[in-house]
């Protein structure tokens, strides 16, 4: 199995950044990288020091000084690495008023020079580009009717992924934004890809994930979920815009049911299950979380859980996002196109039906995969 070469559409971000910064880290000692990897586990550490990071970003700094201004890691993290962070291929992108033929083509010749400069590793593409009001995909019979109604700039990343896909490159969706349509994963298939998402799953709706897969478990009734998350951060900043959010409270919301077997709140009527994101300045990429679960036990017995977490975004994505990189490359190399449903304990939303959904589903289908790749 070749090493994952990053291709990333917002290289410069948060997540992008650190992202950049662990590539850089494997590369040397890898000793604040190797450790929280899952796929470390079957991976020859080989594979893991040669993996390579590339991409696209609209700021104009170098990648250390990328990372410098997202404030995620001190400098001591990243400051032995600074130089071979200023080496990555980090381009501009095709400007938001192009149509998507000549962006789809723009992005497909730098995808390839990627490639050739990289060709001991297998490309896989990952969309950390930020949210974006809610684009219903589903309407569309065609991609030529995709192109010609919507603008680029509404929703970009459509033209990564088509480009990706032109160019045999495997597809990550990270972010909240909803690409994974019927026609985007028939073009997988026809383009002999495989597609995974969508909206990493990093912090409070991993361990939501978990609980509520463990009181479903017990036949424990949830009669109420409140989450408020705090963060202050790019991504903060872009969801303080409600129509950019919806997508992702949608996300973070529409999982519960499916888990629990049953709506949250029908006998008031209405869901009880409430999400709200605030943008804090003061926290930066550290976020807070909080919880209240109401629930019922035998006779009908009230109880509640409270939870409290102060969690680092981009810490717990990164490693997460290199995870997928090397999952994709050696799907990629078996052969596998096509959406991948088994990956669905990374992300937040299961596009497809038969995606597994409670905790415990999830992680078999996780294991049952890396014994199918070993």
């Amino acid at each position: 199995m070749k090493s994952p070469l990053l291709i990333v559409a917002g290289a410069k971000g948060a997540v992008g950044s650190t992202v950049a910064a662990a590539v850089a880290d494997m590369k040397q000692t890898g000793e604040n990288t190797y450790p929280w990897l899952m796929t470390a586990d079957w991976t020859d550490k080989i594979i893991l020091q040669e993996t390579a990071f590339a991409g696209w970003d609209v700021s104009e700094k170098t990648m250390s000084q990328a990372v410098a201004l997202q404030g995620v890691l001190p400098q001591e993290h990243y400051g032995p690495s600074m130089a071979m962070l200023d080496i990555m291929d980090v381009r501009k992108p095709p400007a938001a008023a192009t149509g998507y033929a000549e962006q789809i083509r723009i992005l497909s010749q730098d995808i390839d020079d990627f490639i050739k400069r990289h060709p001991r590793q297998q490309p896989v593409f990952v969309n950390l580009l930020p949210a974006c009001a809610v684009t219903k995909l589903e309407k569309y019979d065609t991609l030529s009717d995709v192109y010609l109604e919507l603008a680029p700039g509404v929703f970009p990343d459509l033209a990564y992924v088509m480009a990706a896909m032109a160019c045999g490159v495997p597809v990550v969706n990270f972010t909240s934004n909803a690409v994974e349509c019927p026609l985007v994963v028939r073009e997988a298939f026809q383009a002999g890809v495989p597609l995974c998402g969508r909206d990493g799953k990093t912090g409070q709706t991993y361990l939501k994930v978990v609980i509520a897969s463990a009181l479903r478990a017990r036949n424990l009734l949830v009669d109420g979920w409140y989450s408020l998350n705090i963060l202050g951060n790019e991504d903060g900043r872009n969801l303080s815009d409600p129509q950019k959010a919806s997508g992702k409270l949608a996300n973070k919301t529409d999982f519960l049911d499916t888990i629990l077997g049953y709506p949250v709140g029908k006998e008031y009527g209405q869901s009880t299950h409430k999400v709200a994101i605030e943008f804090y300045p003061p926290r930066g990429d550290s976020k807070e979380s909080w919880d209240v679960i109401d629930m019922k036990g035998i006779f009908g017995m009230p109880m509640s859980i409270r939870m409290n977490m102060q969690l680092r975004d981009s810490i717990l994505a990164a490693p997460m996002v290199i995870d997928l990189a090397v999952w994709m490359a050696a799907l990629k190399a078996s052969g596998r196109t096509g959406f991948v449903p088994e990956l669905a304990f990374y992300f937040k939303k299961a596009p497809l039906p038969d995606s597994p959904v409670t905790f415990q589903e999830q992680i078999a289908a996780l294991q049952y995969l890396a014994h199918d790749l070993k």
